[in-house]
């Protein structure tokens, strides 16, 4: 790690902290549209980025490197995305995260990094890993929130039909019905309060 990666990890991580204590929240599930913090992200990724890009680092294989960093990003939102508990409040969907959902957020900025480090190790690409961490987080968040939305969909939808579209209990891979947040139980979108 350089002087200069430094600033880059102290805003990752403190985006991480902030990040960690909202996904552990209960908190009603906006429509994807509304769903600030990945766009603010995103920009600010995007900025730190071209300035990388802007120290001399270009090529194909910087190009490869960040792809294959971002389809990790995509995978971690989709597994954390089956880790969140879903439900309907008053006809309002909510979600919380749980102490699996922490553990994936870490590990999934350990995949992040240690890929980094693999990828570029010390050559004339290494530092890509801190200069895309903001945008890595923004990208695992839109995952997350669209497969999140899909499913508050499901449980809205699934309100006046009953457990036909999988209810809550469905989530990705079924992790939403057993040990990762909720009870097993399939729900007909009537359950006012969370499992």
């Amino acid at each position: 790690m350089k002087a200069s990666d430094i600033p880059y990890i102290v805003i990752g991580l403190a985006l991480l902290g902030l990040i960690l204590y909202r996904q552990l929240q209960r908190r009603p599930i906006r429509s994807a549209s509304n769903n600030r913090l990945p766009l603010i992200l995103g920009i600010i990724g995007v900025v730190e980025l071209v300035g990388f890009l802007g120290k001399g680092h270009h090529g194909a294989t910087i190009y490869a490197a960040l792809l294959g960093s971002l389809v990790l990003a995509a995978v971690f939102g989709a597994i954390r995305a089956a880790t969140t508990h879903v439900w309907l409040e008053g006809g309002q969907p909510w979600r919380q995260g749980n102490w699996l959902t922490a553990v994936l957020w870490v590990v999934s900025i350990a995949a992040h990094l240690g890929y980094d480090y693999l990828v570029d190790g010390h050559g004339s690409l290494a530092g890509l890993g801190s200069a895309s961490l903001t945008l890595y987080l923004a990208v695992t968040l839109v995952i997350q929130s669209l497969i999140l939305n899909a499913r508050a969909q499901r449980i809205d939808g699934g309100a006046a039909g009953g457990a036909a579209g999988g209810g809550i209990g469905g989530g990705i891979g079924g992790f939403g019905g057993t040990g990762f947040g909720g009870t097993g139980q399939q729900d007909n979108g009537t359950r006012t309060t969370p499992h």
